[in-house]
């Protein structure tokens, strides 16, 4: 596959330039654009590695994002990225392309630890040892340091700011980022924080399409498919959802003339999703890799989870959930199963599980702490943590190493002990991970104790049986 690439200008810059924005938010603008015009190229930058970039630019930048229903596949060609930068190859190029006068949105999808915050308070973590390198060097390397160091140079040079759009599966994203952001201005310069509360913009955001890790045989696949090799190619399932707070500050596509749902009010969307689908899938993850599991749709294949996470929504998760304008939560539900249950999806359950320390806060625990403060049982949602720590130790139940991925890692596994009462007091310690309602609930504790028991001693999928 090979184009030549646009010469027009970019109207956007995306930091964590991943398979979800490829699969997810450039076709949006994309098709916004064939819509109703506009210089919205996208400029991808990777905060990490040059793969990406590698995989493009024999490409022009184009790639395929193939659609996988139950059905068959569809492909579609995506052309609307301009270029792809590396960030630790040559920061300064990243700095300039966000302070290009054409630029109005810079958007990110750096996942929950991208941030450099602490998921439990949502506040920046100064001690991070990446933003201690951004306080002293002009040239960063986090995401919240690009964004206030670009944001510095267009003040410096007279141009307003950009809009800051995460795409992240935070709650409250928008709130979160702006508050990240304007801490590190503040310690950087007080003035800076000033303007940027002033002038810049940080719309909420929800995002929703299952996009499963590309295979070595996914792209022989669409090789046959299509005629074309690809080497950089996106899966994702026919479902896509985009709600978005409507505050910009620079202008935007026409993303509504696209299905987009552009809104005063992201929360209850994001609540929805975060705790009906992220929720649900951490712990069919975990619970699901423990039992043997490779995938999702393996995983609610077993009837015994079928049934669970059924429960979890129906007697756990919608009771704790204000209904966003126009949706029925029960239908969600049945769609949600429906979609994990698609064969042609092979979203890893290993995959799903990685930084569990940065993702559970806002996807499960949040559910736990308000049914426990209303009185509501929380036994399946309890499991799932129980299922995370054990997880988390390193040793599946045979013993076999888990390659786990996640920034706490060391600090989990030194947490596991023979006694699991010991076990959950260390866990319950992390004030980065349980928010204060949690770490001081002794009726927490003792319920995370016994399902952490019944782990060990029947295994997950027996565990999941009892739950019913």
């Amino acid at each position: 596959m090979t184009r030549i690439p646009s010469e027009a200008p970019a109207g956007i810059v995306h930091l964590g330039l991943g398979a979800f924005f490829r699969a997810h938010g450039a076709i949006f603008v994309a098709e916004a654009m064939a819509r109703s015009g506009g210089d919205w190229g996208i400029i991808g930058v990777s905060l990490q590695s040059p793969g990406t970039r590698d995989r493009l630019a024999p490409q022009g930048w184009a790639y395929t994002a193939l659609e996988l229903g139950p059905e068959g596949e569809t492909p579609q060609v995506v052309t609307v990225l301009r270029d792809v930068l590396v960030a630790p190859e040559d920061p300064q190029a990243v700095l300039d392309a966000m302070a290009a006068p054409s630029v109005k949105i810079v958007s990110l999808t750096v996942t929950e630890k991208g941030y450099c915050h602490e998921p439990a308070t949502g506040r920046l973590n100064a001690d991070h040892p990446d933003i201690r390198h951004d306080l002293d060097h002009p040239l960063p390397r986090s995401a919240p340091g690009f964004l206030v160091r670009a944001l510095a140079a267009r003040r410096d040079r007279g141009l307003p700011p950009f809009t800051v759009l995460c795409c992240d599966n935070l709650p409250e994203n928008g709130r979160v980022v702006r508050g990240v952001v304007l801490d590190l201005a503040r310690l950087i310069d007080p003035a800076l924080a000033d303007w940027i509360a002033a002038e810049g913009a940080f719309p909420a955001t929800m995002v929703d399409r299952i996009v499963p890790a590309t295979t070595p045989a996914d792209l022989d696949r669409l090789a046959a498919l299509t005629g074309t090799r690809d080497e950089a190619p996106v899966m994702h399932e026919p479902f896509r959802q985009w709600v978005v707070e409507d505050d910009f500050c620079a202008g935007r596509p026409d993303l509504g003339a696209v299905g987009v749902q552009l809104v005063k009010d992201v929360t209850p969307f994001e609540h929805m999703k975060l705790r009906m689908l992220n929720g649900t899938h951490s712990s069919l993850a975990y619970l699901g890799y423990l039992a043997g599991h490779e995938t999702i749709a393996d995983t609610v294949a077993d009837p015994v989870f079928a049934g669970f996470v059924r429960r979890l929504w129906r007697a756990e998760i919608i009771p704790a959930l204000t209904p966003p304008p126009g949706e029925d939560l029960a239908a969600y539900a049945e769609a949600l199963a429906a979609r994990y249950a698609n064969p042609a999806i092979r979203h890893r359950t290993w995959q799903i599980a990685m930084d569990g320390s940065q993702k559970l806060p806002q996807r499960i625990l949040g559910t736990i702490a308000e049914g426990r403060a209303a009185g509501r049982a929380v036994p399946g949602l309890t499991l799932a943590v129980a299922a995370w720590m054990r997880y988390a130790s390193g040793r599946d139940e045979d013993g076999a190493a888990i390659e786990v991925k996640d920034p706490l890692a060391p600090r989990l596994a030194a947490l596991w002990q023979d006694d699991p009462a010991r076990t959950v007091a260390g866990f319950l310690s992390l004030a980065q991970v349980f928010p204060a309602a949690l770490r001081d609930d002794p009726g927490f504790a003792a319920d995370l104790t016994a399902a952490l028991e019944g782990l060990i001693r029947d295994g997950a999928r027996a565990s999941v049986a009892a739950h019913g």
